[in-house]
């Protein structure tokens, strides 16, 4: 959360991925440790994405639902995703909406941005 510009704020883990392998398609620009490595906030020793989260495969297409198709827990849910998953993801993004007042400028990408673009209370509990 450093910096003037987050040329990423807008984009999901997997298109990040997606992006880094098409600008490798024809010689390695970004090198493939950097690709591979398992991803992380890097705040401890050791600490990965996946200690508190989904894999990105299957958290992406749930965000997506909720931030860009405005879906609610329960057509999230009847999509076919776990209740319980759906439930603890939403919430983290709820108790964390705050961060993305405090995150730098972001480049839209998406219909529906995560940042600025994205406006809802920071302590309203509307999905209880």
């Amino acid at each position: 959360m450093a910096g003037g510009l987050g040329v990423l704020g807008d984009v999901y883990k997997m298109q990040v991925y997606a992006l880094a392998e098409y600008i490798n398609k024809d010689r390695e620009v970004i090198p493939r440790n950097i690709i591979e490595k398992a991803p992380s906030a890097e705040l401890r020793e050791g600490q990965k994405d996946s200690d508190s989260l989904p894999e990105y495969d299957i958290l992406d297409p749930i965000l997506y639902q909720y931030i860009e198709r405005r879906q609610g827990p329960k057509e999230i849910t009847a999509q076919g995703f776990d209740g319980a998953l759906v439930a603890r993801i939403l919430r983290m993004v709820n108790m964390n909406e705050y961060k993305r007042n405090q995150f730098c400028p972001i480049i839209r990408v998406s219909p529906k941005a995560f940042g600025v673009g994205r406006r809802v209370p920071i302590v309203g509990k509307y999905l209880s």
